[in-house]
């Protein structure tokens, strides 16, 4: 009857596994299994901060070409409007102007006066001598209509020497845009590395997952036999309970295993802008052993620092900081330029006063030479070749800091290759150590203590080797980060 009922429960809980089994089958089949590769791949194309970097070089590549256009003439069309109130006018009121006639005695021209005939002196009015005659200049003829004002004119100005800022500006615009790809070039590497770390937590999870359901076999297999021998008297309530708890740790283990797990795969799909409930197998979730090939332990720091993209982020900012003291001294520097220009007027003054457009042209040369400032140019100029010193402390320093960065990873690295070929060797032992304390605990020459403790050691020396694995993995793309070998 016992028999019976043990052969029934195992067949329900086959059915039930083999159904679970068939479903998870189907949906790796609809979802597919995604590969690291693609993991980065969908982080790399999904990720805003690389989509702005991707803007900011775009941005950056306008700039450069904005500052070659310096080069060139720039050419503009202006044009303006006026109304005015009033006319202008040079007189206030009719003018009356005294006349020469020519003086045969003399061979000058004299002013006709008027004489008083009593003493035949000039006339006097009001102070004023009298002319004879006069001539009339009209108020009208000195008054301007400038009512309405029209101007316009096509100008071109070229640059000729500007101290040598257009070069400067052109060097720095270059070099910022190569800044900019570098800098979205070290983002994307802080996403995949990112995106390894929650690839590999997940992978990691996943084998501690089918390592605790085997834990579980294993105490519940040693249940179901204490539970048998209990029937015959050979096992006691205290050993039943014993290994209630080993039971009971490992659901607690499985739950906690499986709750993890579940995040896991919630922060994979949010790096790789997916949705966060999406459900996938990894490449690499159901392999037994994950491969790896051991690197060399030394490295040429020159070749590191030429991949580093801090380095070259830091060099290139130097030079634009070199590029910006030379701005900065060509405003102590003489600047020339030509201008030229067609332009319109009406009211003109080229032939007369006229109400209608007049055309013509314009060219000439302009030449700034700043003389004395007090001394503020020459300051503001040391204060930029400053800052250009300050960027080059700031790349010695981080050649420094990376230099102590490789050889820490590459130490981690070298330590956790130590560290999983001893858990390879304690898995020979562990299984070994678990057979016999099985197999002697079934001939009663061993107590169900060393059996527990011996699956107790098994589950450990398999989650140390599942750890080791890992980290190989991960301090493997650490090492590839920190050399700037990081392919993607």
């Amino acid at each position: 009857m016992d028999l019976t009922i043990h052969v029934s429960n195992f067949m329900r809980k086959f059915k039930l596994l083999l159904y679970f089994a068939l479903l998870m089958s189907i949906q790796g089949m609809a979802q597919g299994t995604v590969s690291l590769d693609s993991c980065r791949r969908m982080a790399i194309n999904n990720n805003r901060e690389i989509q702005a970097g991707n803007i900011k070089i775009e941005q950056a590549g306008y700039q450069r070409k904005e500052a070659a256009a310096a080069y060139l003439p720039s050419i503009d069309l202006v044009g303006g409007y006026i109304y005015n109130q009033h006319k202008v006018s040079l007189k206030k009121e009719d003018q009356y102007l005294p006349i020469k006639t020519y003086n045969s005695a003399t061979g000058k021209y004299d002013f006709g006066l008027v004489t008083d005939p009593a003493t035949g002196m000039p006339a006097v009015v009001d102070g004023s001598i009298v002319p004879s005659m006069v001539a009339l200049l009209p108020k009208s003829a000195l008054t301007a209509d400038i009512h309405n004002i029209f101007a316009g004119a096509i100008t071109a100005v070229q640059p000729i020497y500007m101290g040598g800022k257009i070069r400067a500006m052109n060097a720095i615009t270059k070099y910022a845009e190569e800044l900019a790809r570098s800098m979205n070039d070290s983002k994307i590497e802080d996403v995949i590395y990112s995106v390894d770390q929650a690839y590999w937590q997940v992978v990691s999870l996943r084998a501690k997952e089918k390592l605790v359901h085997s834990y579980l076999k294993l105490v519940k297999n040693l249940d179901s036999d204490v539970e048998k021998m209990m029937k015959q008297g050979v096992a006691t309530q205290a050993n039943k309970l014993s290994v209630d708890v080993k039971v009971n740790e490992g659901n607690v283990n499985l739950t906690k295993v499986e709750n993890g797990l579940a995040l896991s795969r919630m922060l994979l799909n949010q790096l790789c802008g997916q949705p966060i409930d999406r459900r996938y197998t990894l490449a690499d979730e159901d392999k037994e052993d994950i491969e790896g090939t051991l690197r060399p332990s030394r490295f040429n720091m020159d070749t590191v620092y030429s991949k580093r993209h801090e380095i070259e982020s830091l060099t290139l900012a130097t030079k634009i900081y070199d590029e910006k003291a030379n701005v900065t001294k060509s405003e102590m520097m003489p600047q020339v330029a030509a201008f030229a220009a067609y332009h319109a007027l009406n009211p003109n003054s080229y032939n007369g006063f006229e109400n209608k457009f007049g055309f013509g042209f314009s060219v000439g040369a302009m030449v700034k030479v700043p003389l004395w400032h007090w001394g503020g140019l020459s300051n503001k100029y040391k204060a930029a070749l400053a800052d250009a010193r300050i960027k080059r402390v700031e790349l010695e320093d981080a050649k420094e800091k990376i230099a102590l960065q490789v050889n820490q990873a590459a130490y981690r690295y070298q330590e956790a290759w130590k560290t999983y070929e001893k858990t390879k060797a304690n898995l020979v032992s562990a299984n070994e150590n678990l057979r016999c304390a099985t197999v002697g605990y079934k001939e009663g020459v061993m107590n169900l203590d060393e059996v527990l403790t011996a699956q107790t050691a098994w589950f450990k020396a398999y989650s140390d080797n599942i750890d080791a694995q890992i980290d190989i993995q991960l301090c493997d793309v650490y090492l590839s980060k920190v050399l700037g070998e990081m392919r993607y």
